[in-house]
């Protein structure tokens, strides 16, 4: 028992230096995937946004997330829990300018470039590790989780220290891939792709949306609302083989040869566009609730 729990320690911390090593070096190619640097999937709502502008769609997504947070013109503090280049905490900040905005992330790359595009914004990227923050306890009013947790498999502890920094009645929005069911019981062809999607976007593994659900509760969160956001995230997704191949492309004219870290991120791209077709395995879920 001993030894399983050290292999399983061991896996885990592998796991954490081959994400900071693929975000230290792959965050700089996803300026071709947004110009905000927003280092997620969109949200499409018909008549509002063209799914054919990725920008527009990744935005909405910001746009969608702050508005479950019931954020208004009175002084707040917001956390980005894995905030990457800090897309989310700008728009966020542009959006109301009684905000001040924390984000963290373990990336050296992140933090340095995050705080360069945050300058005259009332905002600042720190490296720490989010299941573990400097922060005191109730600090909070608010805190969002974009497509960061999954590197954490969506872990109790995660879910435990966003729990501990929040405000008493501080709402936390959760937007991410979640399975439908447990690992287990995936087909050949949906496990095959799961596993792919975690090795090249160094994910510990992906947590099934039910058992979220009953984690967030068990934290001691109430009012856990879902929203089954896949059909509003596929036309971003479909953005992939695009911007892979226009990628891949522009690297080749600039005589450049593709990083180890860039390589893995085209191809975790590639699985996650695969992993929509099997949508008896795979969602994208918005989870929001309170403490």
């Amino acid at each position: 028992m001993k030894s399983a729990t050290i292999a399983i320690s061991k896996e885990i911390e592998n796991n954490r230096i081959e994400m900071i090593d693929f975000y230290n070096e792959a965050t700089e190619d996803y300026k071709f995937w947004s110009n905000d640097f927003n280092m997620h999937f969109g949200y499409f709502i018909p008549f509002k946004n063209n799914p054919l502008k990725r920008d527009s769609m990744l935005n909405e997504m910001n746009n969608h997330v702050l508005k479950r947070l019931n954020l208004t013109n009175k002084k707040s503090t917001l956390l980005d829990l894995g905030c990457g280049m800090g897309g989310s905490m700008r728009f966020a900040l542009k959006k109301h300018k009684n905000l001040s905005a924390f984000g963290v992330t373990l990336s050296d790359f992140q933090v340095k470039k995050g705080n360069e595009l945050l300058k005259g914004y009332n905002g600042t990227i720190l490296k720490e590790n989010y299941n573990n923050t400097s922060f005191t306890s109730n600090t909070f009013d608010a805190a969002l989780c974009i497509e960061s947790l999954c590197h954490s498999g969506h872990s109790s502890n995660s879910l435990k220290e966003a729990f501990r920094i929040l405000k008493p009645n501080g709402k936390l929005v959760i937007a991410d891939a979640f399975l439908k069911k447990e690992a287990s019981k995936l087909s050949l062809s949906s496990n095959y792709v799961y596993k792919k999607l975690c090795n090249h976007w160094s994910l510990e593994k992906l947590e099934t949306i039910n058992n979220m659900v009953v984690k967030l509760k068990k934290q001691g969160f109430s009012k856990v609302e879902v929203e089954d956001a896949s059909f509003r995230v596929a036309p971003s997704v479909l953005h992939v083989p695009f911007a892979i191949t226009g990628f891949i492309i522009k690297q080749l004219f600039s005589t450049r040869s593709l990083k180890r870290e860039s390589l893995h991120n085209l191809k975790g791209s590639f699985y996650a566009l695969i992993s929509g077709l099997h949508m008896k395995s795979f969602g994208y879920y918005i989870i929001s609730c309170t403490k």
